[in-house]
């Protein structure tokens, strides 16, 4: 009896395992390929669309996205400058027929404080750093110099406030293994000190007999 034995063989691409980054609306992010050099070509894709492509010269060819102006492939890896909500999503770095899927995620960080920014002494106001968008569980905590605050504390309340509580604050993201910093400058205002004036002598007649 003769066992005939079918080999299936699947054409395409072989996968390796990506990365999840983490990047600010309006800020600048590197997207690691994943190896450190190539033989022959070296493509860049978001989603479906060409964002670049190297052949084995080196020579190099943006994709007609709008993504493509605002980038530039250094060491193989994919640099973003001035982020946007719409370059959320997947990538993909084509090294040789090895592909590497990564994803990107955005968000914005808006520090703020109630009543405002300048605070009477004594008084009372509320610190927010608050996290916008696909954070996928980042961290938020608010840190200072010479000041203990819980961990993960995204919101502050100063009661009272306090001539210490002058200078600047900073709200720390933490994403993974990468970490953002937005700062917020607070300014406490003393009340004026009310001074008693020196009093002044009042006009004395002298009335004289002849």
């Amino acid at each position: 009896m003769k066992v005939i034995v079918l080999f299936v063989f699947v054409l395409g691409a072989l996968s390796a395992a990506g990365e999840d980054f983490f990047a600010k609306v309006g800020g600048k992010v590197t997207l690691n390929c994943g190896v450190s050099s190539y033989r022959h070509t070296l493509q860049w894709h978001h989603g479906t669309d060409v964002v670049f492509n190297v052949d084995q010269r080196g020579f190099t060819r943006k994709g007609l996205v709008e993504l493509a102006r605002r980038s530039v492939v250094r060491q193989n890896n994919l640099e973003i400058s001035s982020v946007r909500e719409t370059d959320a999503g997947e990538f993909k770095c084509l090294a040789d027929g090895t592909r590497h899927e990564h994803s990107l995620s955005l968000f914005s960080v808006l520090v703020s404080v109630k009543p405002s920014a300048v605070l009477k002494l004594n008084g009372e106001a509320t610190l927010q750093c608050e996290v916008i968008g696909q954070h996928h569980g980042c961290e938020v905590e608010w840190r200072r110099l010479n000041t203990y605050l819980p961990s993960n504390t995204s919101t502050v309340q100063l009661k009272p406030v306090k001539t210490s509580h002058n200078g600047p604050w900073l709200c720390f993201v933490t994403c993974g293994r990468n970490t953002f910093i937005e700062r917020l400058a607070i300014k406490v205002q003393e009340p004026p000190t009310t001074t008693t004036p020196p009093s002044t002598p009042k006009n004395v007649t002298f009335v004289t007999s002849v």
